[in-house]
């Protein structure tokens, strides 16, 4: 039942142990000499448990689903600790729960943070917090490939419709992702340096867009901007976490383009498209369209940082994240085009029984894919396990004395896996000063966000009411 587990978590603590690698060679190169063992610690643990992939990856062939979400788990659980190695032998005043939990919120790419003021963390420490979160944003996209079975199979055949389930075509289209996935992040880098961002900060900046994470090099992104129009490139360039992993990859290498791969895309750039339009038309009072534009962008991708003061259309920024982008990407949410086909269905059941001599089809506009009941059920049901989780969390939030408004707005933050940015009036909150049993409640959460609740409910089937 754990072997699978002890081969996924050793082919990722190799990626780990080569940014730990990476991290050790910009501090020699330049000088930051004092905190450079914590570096050598992680490398060496993390190169430890990478042996772990070569010597049990050939004692299994068949993968069940819960083999699957253990390895998926763990790995949730188990890599985080690794991460935290460098904060809590770096920083003495940072005990190990919460150097635990920074590693767990950039490994889910949640950006919650214990630190106040980031200012006075070294440059290592802080490219450190950002690679977290690339890692992380690696780790999500495999597991959705892992998982892909598990969610549904219309997006199996829309987005997914080359991939087969077998490992050895896991193993080469997770190859394919690392490889999609560090070459958007070097063009990330090259566009923000093309407008003119420091080196350092165009480096972290890609690390965070790419991963859909919500850390930052300084405490304001304002500070980091000078124009609107770096804030405007800035602002597209968070679309590359909107819209599915694939996209660049089908567009530029895919030598039969067919609609089916782009059917996705095609509803999201739809669905922007109205948004912009919306929100310029609406709510633009202030005439500073680069804000609200950078603030929608942000908000759909589940990045949730902010460049300015935004203190008005809270709940509909709200809405924005719930919602979310693309199923392959390293943004969360419920997931647009899952909303989509639900309303469609339910729209279509409405008029069947309003007209029953009509005759309506559940298909998905390009593309030959039929909307099956089944695949409908399991899109209402996430719907429900999302509104439950929310729930549970907000009463939970309560019991700690965190008034019923920052309950609500954190626990959709949490669950969407969102920084807590002035986008949604929750700057202010010091994660460092909240108790350990809030912290734990925010840890388990945060990783429900980006495994789904549905994959704990399976496991509980499994081992809690097997008959």
């Amino acid at each position: 039942m754990f072997k699978l587990s002890f081969i996924y978590l050793g082919s990722f603590c190799f990626v780990l142990s080569l940014l730990s690698f990476f991290n050790i060679i910009y501090s020699y190169y330049f000088e930051i000499h004092y905190n450079i063992e914590i570096y050598i610690y992680t490398l060496v643990i993390s190169s430890i448990f990478s042996l772990l992939y070569f010597l049990k990856k050939n004692e299994f062939k068949k993968i069940s689903v819960y083999e699957k979400i253990i390895a998926v788990t763990s790995g949730y659980l188990i890599l985080p600790i690794i991460i935290s190695i460098p904060y809590y032998f770096g920083l003495n005043y940072l005990s190990f729960y919460d150097s635990y939990f920074e590693s767990i919120s950039g490994f889910t790419s949640t950006g919650f943070t214990v630190f106040e003021n980031v200012k006075y963390l070294d440059q290592s420490l802080l490219l450190w917090r950002s690679t977290s979160q690339w890692f992380g944003g690696l780790y999500f996209l495999i597991s959705i490939l892992f998982l892909i079975d598990i969610y549904d199979e219309n997006y199996k055949k829309i987005l997914t419709n080359f991939i087969s389930l077998d490992i050895d075509e896991i193993i080469k289209q997770s190859i394919k992702i690392a490889l999609v996935y560090t070459t958007i992040t070097l063009f990330l880098f090259i566009i923000y340096k093309v407008i003119n961002l420091r080196s350092f900060d165009a480096f972290n900046l890609s690390l965070t867009v790419i991963s859909s994470g919500g850390f930052l090099i300084v405490n304001d992104i304002s500070e980091i901007f000078q124009s609107n129009y770096q804030i405007y490139i800035f602002s597209l360039s968070m679309l590359i976490s909107f819209f599915g992993i694939f996209l660049p990859y089908n567009v530029f290498f895919l030598k039969k383009k067919e609609l089916l791969v782009f059917t996705e895309d095609y509803y999201l750039l739809i669905y922007f498209t109205f948004l912009v339009g919306l929100f310029f038309i609406f709510f633009n009072q202030d005439n500073n369209f680069a804000i609200t534009f950078f603030s929608v962008i942000s908000s759909i991708s589940n990045i949730g940082i902010s460049p300015g003061s935004v203190t008005q259309n809270n709940f509909l920024f709200f809405v924005l994240v719930i919602i979310g982008g693309s199923l392959v990407s390293t943004s969360s949410g419920l997931r647009f085009f899952k909303i989509f086909l639900l309303t469609k269905f339910s729209l279509n059941e409405l008029v069947s029984h309003a007209k029953p001599k009509h005759i309506l089809l559940n298909k998905v506009l390009f593309s030959k894919v039929k909307i099956e009941s089944n695949d409908i059920s399991k899109y209402f049901f996430t719907v429900i396990i999302f509104i439950l989780s929310f729930m549970l969390l907000v009463s939970l939030l309560t019991l700690f004395n965190i008034n019923f408004t920052d309950a609500f707005k954190l626990s959709i933050l949490t669950l969407m896996n969102t920084v807590n940015s002035n986008l949604y009036g929750l700057e202010d909150l010091n994660f460092f000063e909240f108790s350990l049993p809030l912290k734990f409640i925010l840890i388990i959460f945060m990783i429900i966000g980006r495994i789904e609740f549905i994959s704990i409910l399976i496991l509980i089937k499994k081992f809690v009411f097997k008959n």
